[in-house]
């Protein structure tokens, strides 16, 4: 895990899909409107956590499109999801403005999505909590696949914010596209 999650080698082979390219699991497992019920608990908190938020900051996020960390935030824009970059050593990525740090941040933030390295991502809670002891808007916190850190998991828990851990939010995104459509 070179990237901070969504693997290098994941995208290396691909499907397009606008403006991305990308390697879709075949056969894609798509969660249909029907199988709703056959959903696991696990399956149904993904899918409130994309349907209900729609303001993501991501933290680490890349100007370097062959890296997932840019790839994931462009597809997420094109789902309709406001996308924020956070990442100190940019000042603009994909035309938008990218702040300092999480507490740098005007907006609205529903999911704080990191692309760090595990060993680096209790940092980001910690910052996350303090915002949303500050602005009471984080509602997730999102670690993206390959990066775990329970102790960060615990943190953001007990301060009330939805934990999720070594999941790609895009391939969860894919995973419940038709339920979300239906959403709408």
């Amino acid at each position: 895990m070179k990237d901070g999650g969504c693997s290098s080698t994941w995208w290396s082979m691909g499907l397009w899909l606008p403006g991305l390219r990308v390697r879709v699991p075949s056969p894609t497992p798509y969660v249909k409107v029907n199988e709703a019920q056959n959903l696991t608990d696990e399956d149904r908190k993904i899918l409130n956590i994309l349907a209900e938020n729609k303001s993501v900051a991501v933290v680490g996020m890349s100007a370097d499109p062959t890296k997932p960390s840019n790839r994931v935030p462009k597809y997420l824009m094109e789902q309709g999801y406001k996308v924020i970059p956070v990442n100190p050593t940019k000042d603009e990525i994909m035309g938008l403005k990218s702040y300092k740090s999480l507490l740098d941040v005007p907006d609205q933030i529903d999911i704080v999505d990191v692309f760090r390295r595990p060993e680096q991502a209790l940092e980001v809670v910690k910052e996350a909590v303090e915002r949303k002891k500050q602005r009471k808007d984080v509602k997730v916190i999102w670690l993206q696949e390959g990066i775990v850190n329970d102790e960060a998991k615990k943190i953001a828990e007990e301060n009330g914010i939805v934990f999720v851990q070594d999941k790609c939010m895009f391939r969860e995104h894919l995973k419940h596209r038709e339920s979300l459509k239906s959403n709408k």
